[in-house]
């Protein structure tokens, strides 16, 4: 199969062959990126002699919801401490690079292209997915730029995610809630079951307070593997973090637990200063006086911002700006904002993955009792109907939804680089 040299394409070009690859959907396994891993020559990153390859600790997050909190807490404090960092999150808001990031600095759009080249001219007689091929281009990155540590939240799951081909020195499990219950089951233990995959032989496990059923599960598969088991139950209250709400206290209290069981050296005062200087966009993010942006995307995360806006805003309620994506529980994101929302404005949006106003507003309607609602031809509609009310402003329902509102609101709409997954 003859395959046109990538160098020949700009970055745009090569980010629509990367995007093109969404095509082949999401399969979970491990055998693309072994080989993926081997061709590139990272292959120690699948043994404890990965130091001599990228890195010398290896921190890996799963769970349902707060693992890209998490990471960027532990990167903030870890930088602050002077430790050289490599992190690996998704999906991004805005542009693709935010994925993958050195010491705080998004990859460049020479790396993206760089990295793509020599990805594509390996798989061209072979068919790796998006995010395996995203999750090589980052490990290839960090590889190339001298880092200490290395951060990989998972994409989906954890047992088959192509990020659970490396081994770490720990395993982060954050609050497991019902989310993508097309690939990961119908229950929380069979979730767990998924998320707790990452956990590996003698690797410790640093876990947030979970469902009892999920709790049995993380427990079980940890003795099978006799990897030391954590559930940090406290809260960290710093003088000042920059992300907002308890659930976020409670997440810095698993990130400090994990850095101090992987033996990564941190000061206080990096622990304080590094959360005071997190930047983590679309979690609780003021963007101006009124308006608040939150990426939430599923009913857990649903109730955990409504929780957060009580915090805030007391009694107060919001216009709220909302789109789901469709393959997400509309009836439960719906009821969970529904005891914050004075009414709601649909707009339409970019994304062929989000559920059609339409379909929301029948789901509003059909609340006891029924939240008043409008639908919009578009975000600059919503956002002129909801300035135009007294309410303060909560814009959620997907992180992609998130990232379209930052790139119109950042005055570069056309910066914003849509992807699916």
């Amino acid at each position: 199969m003859n395959v046109a040299p990538l160098s020949r394409l700009n970055y745009k070009q090569a980010l629509a062959w990367l995007y093109s690859l969404q095509r082949f959907g999401i399969k979970l396994g491990l055998e693309n990126i072994q080989r993926l891993l081997d061709e590139l020559g990272l292959e120690n990153l699948r043994s404890a002699r990965r130091h001599q390859n990228i890195c010398s600790k290896v921190i890996h997050v799963a769970g349902t919801n707060g693992k890209g909190s998490v990471c960027a807490m532990i990167d903030s404090i870890c930088r602050a401490n002077g430790h050289r960092t490599g992190l690996f999150t998704s999906p991004h808001l805005v542009t693709f690079r935010e994925r993958i990031r050195v010491n705080g600095k998004m990859i460049s759009e020479d790396a993206v292209t760089g990295g793509l080249t020599t990805i594509r001219n390996l798989v061209a007689d072979w068919d790796p997915t998006f995010f395996e091929v995203t999750t090589a281009l980052a490990l290839k990155h960090f590889a190339e730029s001298k880092i200490d540590l290395v951060i990989l939240e998972t994409g989906l799951g954890g047992r088959l995610d192509a990020t659970n081909a490396v081994q770490s020195n720990v395993s982060i499990i954050t609050p497991i809630d019902f989310d993508h219950e097309e690939w990961l089951g119908n229950t929380l233990a069979e979730i767990a079951g998924e998320k707790a995959g990452i956990i590996k032989p003698g690797v410790p496990v640093v876990s947030a307070p979970q469902p009892p059923e999920a709790e049995k599960v993380i427990r079980s598969r940890a003795a099978e593997f006799s990897a030391p088991l954590q559930f940090v139950n406290e809260c960290y209250n710093p003088s000042q973090g920059a992300l907002r709400g308890q659930h976020q206290k409670q997440n810095a209290a698993l990130a400090i637990a994990a850095m101090h069981t992987a033996k990564i050296h941190i000061s206080e005062r990096a622990i304080v200063n590094g959360l005071a200087a997190t930047e983590w966009p679309a979690r609780f993010q003021n963007w101006d006086e009124r308006t608040i942006i939150d990426g939430a995307h599923n009913a857990g995360a649903a109730r955990v911002l409504a929780q957060t806006w009580r915090e805030v805003f007391d009694d107060q309620k919001a216009t709220l700006v909302l789109a789901v994506l469709s393959d997400k529980d509309l009836r439960r994101i719906c009821a969970a904002f529904a005891p914050i929302a004075e009414s709601v404005l649909l707009p339409k949006i970019r994304s062929e993955r989000a559920a059609a106003p339409e379909a929301l507003g029948k789901v509003l309607s059909g609340m006891t009792p029924a939240l008043p609602y409008s639908i919009t031809s578009s975000i600059d509609d919503a956002l002129a109907l909801a300035r135009a009310q007294p309410n303060p402003i909560l814009i959620t329902g997907s992180l992609h939804f998130a990232g379209e509102v930052l790139a119109h609101l950042r005055g570069e709409p056309a910066a914003f680089e849509e992807c699916a997954q």
